[in-house]
């Protein structure tokens, strides 16, 4: 028997194992937009709106994260990231213009509380022995006082501080009855006035 010569198949190097390719990271952007949504939605709530402040905050930091993984490849939720980019946004000027607005109501009431106006009671008419009664606030006081006038017309100034600047005035005619007119102005300005006529008739200025 002739010799056999073994035939072996040529070596054939293992073909390089290819990376498995990665996952797109959606995680950051789709996070920014629901938490920017939510934070939109409770921005204009009154008092509620308060926890919007984080909320479009992170939402805005995440959306940022989300769009630039987008950009490099890394993601593939650029729309969404760029949404939640802008209801962050949104939220966010809403809440800026609720700290203006509630700072602007602020300054306002502290003028208001640290103001002074001038007061003026005034009862007019032809009644005899009017009964006048009228009461004011001043720095959150109240007082009330009553004076006989025996004819009219009648008035009184007063100078009041606080948030609160006017009262009331009530004149009630006498047993012989005839016309009475009360009338109240504020820093000048006219804010109520009533008439009555007849026995123990009353005009009351209150409500202003």
């Amino acid at each position: 028997m002739r010799g056999q010569h073994s035939m072996t198949a040529p070596y054939q190097p293992a073909a390089p194992q290819q990376p498995a390719p990665s996952q797109p990271r959606n995680g950051l952007g789709t996070a920014g937009f629901v938490t920017g949504l939510i934070g939109l939605v409770f921005s204009p709530i009154p008092i509620v709106g308060m926890i919007a402040w984080p909320l479009v905050i992170v939402g805005l930091v995440l959306s940022a994260l989300g769009v630039s993984r987008a950009v490099k490849g890394e993601a593939t939720n650029k729309g969404l990231s760029i949404a939640g980019l802008v209801v962050s946004v949104v939220g966010l000027v809403i809440c800026i213009l609720w700290v203006v607005a509630f700072g602007k109501a602020a300054d306002d009431l502290n003028k208001a509380a640290n103001s002074e106006a001038t007061v003026v009671y005034e009862v007019t008419g032809d009644a005899k022995d009017a009964s006048i009664t009228y009461s004011s606030f001043d720095n959150g006081a109240a007082s009330t006082n009553q004076e006989q006038a025996a004819t009219l017309p009648w008035k009184k100034e007063l100078k009041t501080k606080g948030i609160l600047k006017g009262g009331s005035v009530t004149a009630l005619a006498g047993p012989d009855g005839g016309t009475v007119s009360c009338k109240v102005t504020i820093d000048g300005v006219e804010k109520k006035t009533a008439t009555a006529t007849g026995p123990a008739a009353m005009a009351s200025c209150t409500g202003f």
